[in-house]
């Protein structure tokens, strides 16, 4: 996997989008925190762009299937290095509502991007190795976060907010450069898909029978609403436990905290997995999210905090990984650009639904409070998928006995 030049483009790209991705985010956090009080109304904002994401999924799903991944890649990669100036059109004006229009154009580029990566992601390595290399992708991605975020504090400190704005459109930029080298070669059987595809019209309905036809993947997607119940309003948490402990600097804490935390789990997964399958590393993690939430009862004490941050980050680094080898290797390849649209959309709508409750409960009950629902809540969606997952495959083995 190592000798393959595609894997080491993969890996450099996704470490310099993820510079960009975090400059920019915490500049956005920044942003906000000046102009916007409310932490509802922040939630509205950042909504405003998943919802355009939202949008356009149906489309970016289709049209991914029927080109080719890395142009779909290099297009979408120059809208969103092209976003950014609109940030900082925001930033001169003082206009929250440019920094809307810089969100909308950035999520719909991902709406495009995320799908084509993870279709192209089974195409540039064996099968046997798309466990390791999603776990050292996610890894990369994470240790760009932890940088970015350490970097782009202490450019708050000595630089204009603009300055984290420009940096985020120089990396944009360099991974828009380095995608012009990627090589993927598409199976003929893919490309006269796409072809016949193009010629007769796609459905984005056509992923419904092939979830509905394959239990493990429709399990997986469910499953994967519980660490979104948590990512959802991340940053709002994050935003109102430096308000709680009247500290900036424990921003950089969980931050970096949960990145080490996801850069572990993300590289002994692969260790897990050769003793426990997919479904208990899936369970397993999410029952320890939901933990993970809980702690966050004590969010004015640091340590308990910066440790419910390490636990969740070392969960969605071991689930993360294993959902996303079980989508790529169990859904034909012909479907990939559709199921990943997807399952962005519905990673979207979930984003959004747990975007809104986070400020409007951060609003009305608090964080803490806020904390034992969402916590009791994953842990009660967790027991009830692992019964209906016991059930059903008792009734398999039944089934199996019987024939």
């Amino acid at each position: 996997m190592w000798n393959n030049k595609n894997v080491w483009i993969l890996l450099i790209g996704e470490f310099i989008a993820g510079l960009g991705l975090w400059l920019g985010i915490i500049g956005n956090l920044e942003f906000m925190q000046e102009k916007v009080p409310s932490d509802f109304v922040k939630s509205l904002i950042l909504a405003a762009g998943l919802l355009a994401g939202i949008a356009v999924g149906p489309w970016a799903g289709k049209v991914t299937d029927q080109m080719n991944k890395k142009t779909v890649m290099l297009v979408s990669g120059a809208v969103r290095t092209v976003s950014v100036v609109f940030m900082l059109i925001a930033i001169e004006t003082g206009s929250v509502w440019w920094m809307v229009v810089f969100l909308v154009f950035l999520q719909i580029s991902a709406a495009f991007y995320f799908p084509a990566l993870q279709a192209a992601i089974p195409l540039v390595v064996e099968e046997n190795n798309l466990l390791q290399l999603n776990g050292v992708h996610m890894n990369v991605s994470t240790l760009s976060r932890v940088l970015g975020t350490a970097v782009a504090g202490i450019l708050l400190v000595i630089m204009p907010l603009s300055m984290l704005y420009v940096m985020s459109l120089g990396a944009y930029a360099g991974l828009f450069v380095i995608t012009c080298f990627l090589k993927i070669n598409e199976p003929a059987k893919l490309k006269n898909h796409s072809n016949k595809a193009s010629a007769s019209g796609t459905s984005f309905k056509d992923v419904f029978p092939i979830i509905k036809g394959l239990p493990i993947v429709f399990m997986t997607l469910v499953l994967t609403l519980v660490p979104l119940l948590f990512i959802g309003g991340f940053n709002l948490m994050v935003i109102n436990i430096s308000e709680i402990q009247d500290s900036s600097v424990i921003k950089s804490w969980i931050y970096a905290t949960e990145g080490i935390g996801f850069m572990l789990g993300a590289f002994l997964v692969k260790q897990i997995s050769l003793r426990s399958s997919p479904y208990t590393i899936l369970f397993l993690f999410s029952f320890v999210i939901g933990f993970s939430q809980l702690l966050l009862y004590f969010a004015d004490v640091p340590i308990l905090t910066v440790l419910a941050f390490l636990v969740f980050g070392f969960a969605v680094g071991s689930f993360f990984p294993t959902a996303a080898t079980i989508f790529q290797t169990r859904v034909p390849k012909e479907f990939h650009g559709r199921f990943f649209s997807f399952r962005n959309m519905l990673d979207r709508v979930t984003f959004q639904v747990v975007l809104l409750m986070t400020g409007f409960l951060l609003d009305t009950v608090g964080l803490q409070h806020m904390a034992i629902i969402f916590g009791a809540l994953s842990l009660v969606m967790t027991a009830s998928f692992y019964l209906r997952f016991k059930q059903l495959r008792t009734n398999a083995e039944v089934t199996n006995k019987v024939s």
